[in-house]
């Protein structure tokens, strides 16, 4: 049995000649188990980093214990000049920067909010399936509001899922069924 709360592991350091929008978010493939020591190395080198991260109660035959997981696991979110991605490149764990061929691909900032304030809401949370089809909502009250997304009907209860496209990879919250809007068809 496993039981979810979020966490967000997010510092803001900019070098001081370049504003926070100069930058786009980039997602970053470390080696496995290691996206808290990436995290901890980038921000040693003054990288804005983002880990979005859940607690899980793990059973055991002998215990039961609580653990901090990456809602990406194997990924960090960075936000840095993809013409001189090396400060990134050269941090002990990073394997690379996930984009086409040589050239990295942004994550849209849109969707790295939707993490960010899935994360901040203090609403149970839990990776998801990757989901492209579904219907489209906008959450118009609780502390999700203005956040869009894929409606989910499980066990009675209603999800949000968020998604990282260029990732492939979802993460849902609960949300009040009163709090969804449906956005209309294109």
């Amino acid at each position: 049995m496993a039981t979810f709360a979020a966490t967000n592991h997010s510092d803001v350091t900019f070098p001081p000649t370049q504003p926070a929008q100069a930058y786009s978010w980039y997602a970053v493939r470390v080696r496995s188990r290691f996206e808290f020591t990436a995290v901890r190395l980038l921000r040693e080198k003054g990288i804005e980093q983002f880990l979005p991260s859940y607690r899980s109660r793990r059973c055991w035959s002998d215990r039961i214990k609580e653990l901090e997981l990456p809602l990406f696991p194997g990924y960090v979110f960075c936000r840095f000049d993809a013409r001189s991605p090396l400060s990134v490149l050269t941090t002990p764990g990073v394997v690379d920067i996930v984009g086409a061929g040589r050239t990295p691909s942004p994550v849209s900032d849109d969707e790295i909010n939707a993490i960010q304030d899935i994360c901040c809401s203090g609403l149970p949370v839990e990776p998801w399936p990757y989901l492209k089809a579904g219907r489209h909502i906008r959450i118009e009250r609780g502390p999700l509001t203005g956040i869009e997304g894929v409606v989910l009907e499980t066990k009675g209860c209603w999800r949000l899922v968020a998604s990282i496209s260029i990732l492939g990879r979802s993460v849902a919250a609960e949300v009040e069924r009163e709090w969804i809007r449906p956005l209309p068809l294109p």
